[in-house]
Order: structure tokens, then C-alpha cells, then sequence
């Protein structure tokens, strides 16, 4: 058995280059930026107004000055007059600040009297965002971010209409077995519910991949056959099942027929020790254990980080800290991704494990905030001491 540490080294080893595609901003979100975008203009364009107010010299801002009113300025039409010491021009947010005036007094700050103002009050700013104070014209925004709505709304004052993305990966989920009937259906004698596949193909498009979930493969090498020719085209292909060592588990020898590399079989962790990860032709392939929690935890652990490495994307960081909440026993030889619940702290979250971790219990990996990680042979851990998890909530 290897590490976790090298088996995820060797399943992004898999994976293919980033290719990319031009999409409008409309189409953009969530995507990952793959060719940094270039500002086309300077935000603001101008020194522009940050208050209603009146804008004069920033040396007639006294208290008791009287100023007379000779034009004003809107956002979207300038004031455009010639300007003399003593006067001021009414303004509005985000219009132009006149040249030679530099200084804007909220309204409020003033007594109107007719075509005069007389000011009351100059303790506050100045009250002019000045011309490039949230961008210049070519400056980027740099690749590799998942684009959020805030960054669409930047690409847009930047004048960029059109942006390079990732293509989303392709992912093939494939469940296998005899036993396997769809939701909504009753079950029959020895029969269970298929749900692997959902909640696989949920995580997948939770990293951005373009997922189809094929037919359920029945417990034949022609039928599992048939369905991997199916799932070709696919960018990475998903077994659920079928990678331990027994009579009908198929998953190994089937993609070993259609001249899979295989990277590794074993993982030391659990859940999830029987893990099968290789390439099928222009494929990668990772071959899922079968357990729902087991497949979920691997999935979350080596299939999300290969479709983000597809769109190249790398997150900053994964793993957050949190305080134990109850003591632990010593830890076996095998990396331990324990569900748990976080609780309020102070610096730090606290973090309870359940104490039943049975892997095919998917009630507690739906309740549970996070998966608490033990290294292997991690010693024994008391209420209070840093623990490294990875977060199950958004």
C-alpha cells in the first residue's frame, strides 16, 4: 500500500493539460480563468464625484464661505463652464469632477440660498475618487481563479466582454452491479438502491466538471465492457465498485483488457483502502471502492484535485484547523479521515468525531461538517489539541 501523499501525486500525474475555450461573461461563472484578462480602460475614467454634494476649490474650504452655484454636473454629462475662485459647481455621484476644482462638500454640509451656497461644515474628506483608483488600462487579472460574480462585475468596468476558460473536464461515472436498481424503484430480493453514482457525480460537477452518469453496468465482463466503450470520449472515467479482490469484482480485469496503465491499486487510508487509478487510452481512470462512504471520501480526496488540475486550478489550501473536542485513542497504520461536527470556539473552531464511524453509514457523512484527519500511527490526542480536517460544507 502507498501513502495518500504519493497516490495523489501519481492520479494528477494522469491527468491531461487544461484546454481552453472563449465564453462570453453571461457564460462565465464558475469557470476557471485560463488566460489572464487585461483591463481595456482606467476605472474610474475621471476624477469622478463620491457624494452629492457641491465641488469648488479644496482652498475655499472654510466655514461661513459663501460660494455662488454657476453650473452642474451629472453622471454622464459634465459641466464643461469655465470656473473662477469663489464658485462651485452642484455635482452628483459619479459625475466628473470640473478640472481645477478638487474638493467635493456633501450637501448636507451646506446652506443653500438661492445661487449661493454657504458652507457649514469641511471637517469630512475630499470626496473625489480619483481617475484609476480601482484599475488602469492594462492591468490583469490573473489566471487560475474560479470566476465569482464579483469578478465578472470587474471584467465588465474592465471593458472585457469575452474570457479564456477551462473547458469543463469530461467525467464518466460508471456504477456497477447486479444488485443496483434505481431510485424510486422497489427493490427486489438481495436488491439495493443505487446512489453511489449521485452523490459521486455531484462532487465531480462540485469541481466543474461536465459529468454523465452511465447506465449501471451489470456484473459481466461484456456488460462493464460495453459501458466503458460508452464512456470513451470522457476526459476521466469513474468506477464505483468492483475494485476489491473477489469473483465479481470486475473493474480491474475489464479496464486491464482495454490496456489500462494501472498507477496503483492500494491506498493506506480509510475509508477507502481498495482504490484502482490508471489511463485507458486518452483517458484517466480512478476505479472507486464500492462503499458509499468510502467512494465518497476518495472522490472528495483524489477525484476532485484531477479535475480541478484539468482546468488548472489548484486551491490555495484544503486542509483548515480546528480544536479536538474529546479525547483519541492511538491511530492505526492507516491515514484515518474520520466524520466529525464543528463546534463554535474561540481562535478556532472545536471539532467532534463521531463516535461510530461504520463507512456505509451515509447518514452521518450527510450530517457531518468536516472529516477529521489522522495520520497514520498518530498518537493518542486530548480534548484541546490542532487538528487538520477538510471541510464538507460549502
Amino acid at each position: 500500500m502507498i501513502s495518500v501523499e504519493e497516490a495523489l501525486s501519481r492520479v494528477l500525474a494522469l491527468t491531461p493539460a487544461p484546454q481552453g475555450e472563449m465564453v462570453g461573461l453571461s457564460d462565465a461563472l464558475g469557470r476557471v480563468l485560463l488566460e489572464p484578462a487585461i483591463a481595456r480602460m482606467t476605472q474610474p475614467p475621471f476624477n469622478a464625484a463620491a457624494m452629492d454634494g457641491y465641488a469648488l476649490r479644496n482652498a475655499d474650504a472654510a466655514p461661513g464661505t459663501r460660494l455662488c452655484v454657476i453650473g452642474e454636473a451629472a453622471a454622464g454629462h459634465e459641466w464643461r463652464g469655465e470656473f473662477e475662485p469663489g464658485q462651485a459647481v452642484r455635482i452628483f455621484t459619479g459625475a466628473p469632477v470640473p478640472p481645477g476644482l478638487d474638493r467635493v462638500i456633501m450637501q448636507e454640509d451646506v446652506l443653500r440660498e438661492g445661487d449661493d451656497i454657504v458652507l457649514k461644515d469641511v471637517s469630512g474628506n475630499l470626496n473625489i475618487r480619483p481617475q484609476g483608483n480601482d484599475f488602469k488600462e492594462g492591468d490583469v487579472l490573473l489566471a487560475g481563479r474560479i470566476l465569482g460574480p464579483a469578478d465578472l462585475g470587474l471584467l465588465a468596468a474592465m471593458n472585457v466582454p469575452e474570457v479564456t476558460v477551462a473547458r469543463r473536464p469530461r467525467v464518466a461515472i460508471i456504477a456497477g452491479g447486479d444488485e443496483l436498481v434505481s431510485p424510486g424503484t422497489q427493490p427486489g430480493p438481495g436488491q439495493i438502491i443505487c446512489s453511489n453514482d449521485l452523490a459521486i457525480a455531484g462532487i465531480a460537477r462540485q469541481a466543474g466538471a461536465d459529468v454523465t452518469i452511465m447506465p449501471t453496468a451489470r456484473d459481466t465482463i461484456e456488460s462493464l465492457t460495453d459501458v466503458f466503450t460508452q464512456a470513451a470520449d470522457a476526459d476521466l472515467i469513474v468506477t464505483i465498485g468492483g475494485a476489491s479482490v473477489g469473483d465479481h469484482d470486475l473493474v480491474g480485469r475489464v479496464s486491464e483488457n482495454l490496456g489500462m496503465e494501472r498507477a496503483f491499486y492500494k491506498i493506506a487510508m480509510r475509508p477507502g483502502k481498495p482504490l484502482i487509478a490508471g489511463r485507458i487510452g486518452h483517458s484517466a481512470m480512478l476505479g472507486l471502492p464500492g462503499n458509499p462512504v468510502s467512494a465518497m471520501t476518495c472522490a472528495m480526496i483524489f477525484m476532485q484535485p484531477m479535475i480541478w488540475a484539468m482546468q488548472g486550478y489548484e486551491p490555495s489550501s484544503r486542509i483548515h484547523k480546528a480544536r479536538l473536542h474529546v479525547a483519541l485513542p492511538v491511530e492505526g497504520p492507516r491515514q484515518h479521515y474520520q466524520r466529525a461536527k464543528l463546534l463554535p470556539g474561540d481562535e478556532l473552531p472545536q471539532i467532534d468525531p463521531y463516535s461510530n464511524q461504520d463507512s456505509a453509514r451515509m447518514w452521518l457523512m450527510a450530517d457531518a461538517d468536516a472529516l477529521l484527519i489522522r495520520p497514520a500511527h498518530d498518537p493518542a490526542r486530548e480534548p484541546g489539541e490542532i487538528m487538520e480536517y477538510l471541510s464538507l460544507r460549502p
